[in-house]
């Protein structure tokens, strides 16, 4: 077993009109065995930037702190709050510089990136465990069930969904890639960034 699969988890982004979500499974697994269903993987950074952490669990919560302490270092430097883009970097490169012994963690981030004319436009992205940056204009995946999330989101995302229809769409791709995959599920939690607002959902998923 590869030891990104050994605590379980999947996490899927997905861009909408003028909106981005982001959604990840709650269960907490010692490969097959569970051990909590409310792991949280997805972790706010910024009121418009959102990241995804799927991977040893361990890993989840050390990088997590690693990243609040650079962003507040970025915020307190510059005096403004990162852009996503700005922030995929900064993920991009904490974890490069672990390359010999990387963290076990694929993170996937979203956020709504500012224009130059002031406009909010949605950016996704995901990386590899050691920083390989992998830009979408429609959704990425990562974790366990990464092989079924894009199977199932080929299927169900169009161009320009509302907000609404967004987390719908995001919401079933999930609840219907994990029912398939055996180290995730049990439960999810969705969020969906707007520019006006964050929407955070958490489903009911199958116990067994």
């Amino acid at each position: 077993m590869s030891i990104m699969q050994y605590n379980g988890g999947s996490v899927i982004a997905m861009v909408g009109k003028d909106c981005v979500a982001i959604a990840s499974d709650l269960r907490l697994g010692s490969q097959a065995m569970g051990i909590s269903s409310h792991f949280e993987k997805i972790f706010p950074m910024t009121d418009r930037v959102y990241v995804g952490l799927p991977g040893l669990a361990t890993d989840v919560t050390t990088l997590h702190h690693q990243f609040r302490y650079r962003l507040n270092m970025y915020t307190i430097k510059e005096e403004r709050e990162i852009e996503p883009e700005t922030f995929a970097h900064l993920v991009s490169s904490t974890l490069y510089e672990k390359r010999f012994g990387p963290y076990f963690i694929e993170p996937v981030i979203a956020g709504l990136q500012k224009t130059a004319s002031g406009d909010f436009k949605p950016y996704i992205a995901a990386t590899d465990l050691i920083g390989c940056l992998n830009f979408a204009k429609d959704f990425v995946v990562a974790g366990t069930a990464s092989d079924k999330l894009f199977g199932v989101a080929e299927g169900l995302w169009e161009p320009d969904l509302e907000p609404e229809d967004l987390f719908e769409t995001i919401a079933q791709t999930l609840l219907n890639a994990v029912d398939r995959d055996a180290y995730s599920g049990w439960g999810a939690v969705v969020y969906v960034l707007t520019k006006d607002k964050v929407i955070k959902r958490e489903l009911k998923g199958r116990m067994d």
